[in-house]
């Protein structure tokens, strides 16, 4: 984590280098750079809260390709594999009922939807996941999408508040 007023200072690639692992989204990530400096952390977050309001269906598409199914370890050393890691910790893979159940929710949901399915796993257990996955299944497909969305901002507001501190 740095602080905002390093954030502040640093040029635009440096400090696009850092959001990047927020969400896979470089329009966002630009729109924030760009709008700096911040007098405060609240500015900050209510300018990429704003930023992320617009937000539709080609944007979550596109930040779904860095997000791995839920249940499933991301592999690899980028950042939004070691992000994920930490943020699904409480997915006990051990437990093969959970992960299978997750597997098979994972495949429902892809099927119906067309997409991985998305949640902010950070502060949930794998039994929570799961419930929640399976009450999205009957989601309308513009429920869910609004759902996903929400979701999507929720981890990259987290994110970004790992990143950037006081």
């Amino acid at each position: 984590m740095i602080a905002l007023n390093h954030f502040n200072q640093l040029d635009a690639d440096a400090a696009m280098a850092l959001l990047a692992p927020c969400v896979a989204l470089p329009g966002w990530t630009a729109a924030l750079v760009a709008a700096r400096p911040f007098a405060t952390l609240a500015a900050l977050h209510h300018t990429a809260q704003t930023l992320a309001e617009s937000w539709g269906s080609a944007e979550l598409e596109q930040a779904l390709s860095a997000h791995p199914r839920i249940g499933e370890k991301p592999a690899g050393q980028q950042t939004h594999a070691a992000l994920s890691r930490q943020e699904q910790s409480a997915v006990n893979a051990d437990d093969t009922q959970l992960a299978g159940a997750l597997r098979t929710g994972n495949a429902r949901y892809e099927a119906r939807f067309g997409r991985v399915f998305l949640i902010r796993a950070k502060g949930r257990s794998g039994e929570e996941i799961l419930h929640a996955l399976e009450q999205r299944l009957a989601n309308s497909d513009a429920e869910e999408m609004a759902v996903a969305l929400e979701q999507l901002r929720e981890i990259t507001l987290l994110r970004l508040a790992g990143a950037i501190g006081e």
